[in-house]
């Protein structure tokens, strides 16, 4: 059972990196299940969120427009419900999870927190972004079973996971 994270400082770069590896993996006809960001539309301050549900999902834009002064949370907390269904239903078969982050619902018991807990707990490897405002939540979510993925050795480490897993 691992759940490997991943943390780039940069904004967008865990999502590029988590989409474009889940890209690859599912091209070489690996079974993954998740669900990776892309941002679309950013301005200095916001931007569009969509979840690309996997392998074949919707996509499910979890942002909604909240006007140009708005400073809050813009996530469409039922629109993640929806993106975390649409995971849920591509599980079967799955050897291994992406979530493109541990955010604020996973870090309050919401989003895909139960899935990855779930899907661990079935043996299923669970590859993640963390982000610093979640981090220690994710910590005490995961435990020891957290294990940090290097940016350049994600692959890799997926694969040995996916192995490790089979066995």
């Amino acid at each position: 059972m691992q759940i490997g994270y991943v943390f780039q400082p940069e904004r967008g770069a865990t999502d590029q990196l988590l989409a474009g590896l889940a890209q690859r993996l599912i091209e070489r006809g690996l079974p993954v299940a998740g669900a990776v960001q892309s941002n679309t539309g950013c301005d200095p301050q916001h931007c569009d969120m969509d979840l690309q549900v996997l392998p074949d999902g919707p996509v499910v834009r979890i942002s909604q427009n909240l006007g140009a002064a708005s400073s809050g949370c813009r996530l469409d907390a039922g629109a993640l419900e929806v993106a975390v269904m649409e995971v849920a239903r591509r599980m079967e078969g799955a050897r291994l999870v992406i979530i493109n982050k541990f955010g604020k619902h996973e870090s309050e018991g919401r989003g895909f927190r139960q899935l990855l807990a779930e899907a661990a707990g079935a043996g299923i490897p669970v590859l993640i972004g963390i982000n610093t405002m979640n981090r220690q939540a994710f910590f005490d979510f995961a435990g020891d079973l957290a294990q940090e993925v290097p940016v350049d050795g994600a692959e890799d480490w997926v694969l040995a996971a996916m192995a490790e897993g089979a066995e």
